[in-house]
């Protein structure tokens, strides 16, 4: 992916860079694109889909309004998620022959365990880690949402501008407290179901050694 290619994609004589990193990355603020270094283990749509990605940031996320975000004190990894799935909506807009690369390269992280999910049930994970899987794997991870989750996703996958983010990134957010405050009363429940279990097998135990007792002087 020639350097030319990237800065005439990204409309800008931007600076890039092959480092010897895990992922790709964008500097907003310098403009400085950072990639993998090429190696024989990265696929061509593997390494279109990191430069895609990070020319989509390039073109659409707005530095003011990453500041914005700082200075309000949003969680980032929240926004970069909703953010995310904005960019890379419109990259593939911009140049359609990237959504081949972008599926084939998002299964290539898959079978990689790039995201570190193997083994693990994906629906037992909050509900931005769902959506960030579920944005990048697409249907055939098999993650389930409820129908606000489902309207959530709705709203995200309609975002056009950096201000829609940070809108429905106050919705994620009290839902995702609202998940939290549950997820935290359901463990509870169950800590406290384990005590009572432990408390009547105790009772069981004390009962049955007291019996003994009784029996043994008949």
């Amino acid at each position: 992916f020639p350097v030319t290619i990237t800065q005439l994609m990204a409309t800008e004589n931007l600076t890039v860079q092959q480092r010897n990193v895990r992922t790709a990355s964008f500097d907003v603020q310098n403009r400085i694109l950072t990639v993998p270094s090429l190696d024989e283990k990265i696929s061509s749509e593997l390494y279109d889909l990191f430069m895609g990605h990070e020319v989509g940031h390039a073109l659409y996320t707005p530095m003011e309004g990453m500041l914005k975000a700082i200075d309000n004190k949003m969680n980032m990894s929240i926004l970069n998620v909703l953010e995310d799935s904005r960019i890379e909506r419109k990259i593939k807009n911009k140049y359609p022959g990237l959504k081949s690369s972008f599926l084939k390269g998002y299964k290539d992280l898959m079978n990689r365990d790039f995201f570190e999910t193997r083994y693990k049930n994906l629906n037992t994970m909050n509900f931005i880690d769902r959506l960030n899987l579920f944005c990048k794997g697409g249907v055939s991870l098999n993650i389930q949402f409820n129908d606000i989750e489902k309207n959530l996703i709705d709203e995200i996958e309609k975002t056009e501008t950096y201000e829609d983010v940070l809108e429905v990134y106050k919705k994620v957010v009290d839902y995702m407290k609202i998940e939290e405050e549950e997820r935290q009363t359901r463990s509870i429940k169950v800590s406290r179901n384990i005590d009572e279990d432990e408390e009547e097998y105790e009772e069981e135990e004390q009962y049955d050694e007291e019996y003994d007792e009784y029996r043994d002087w008949e």
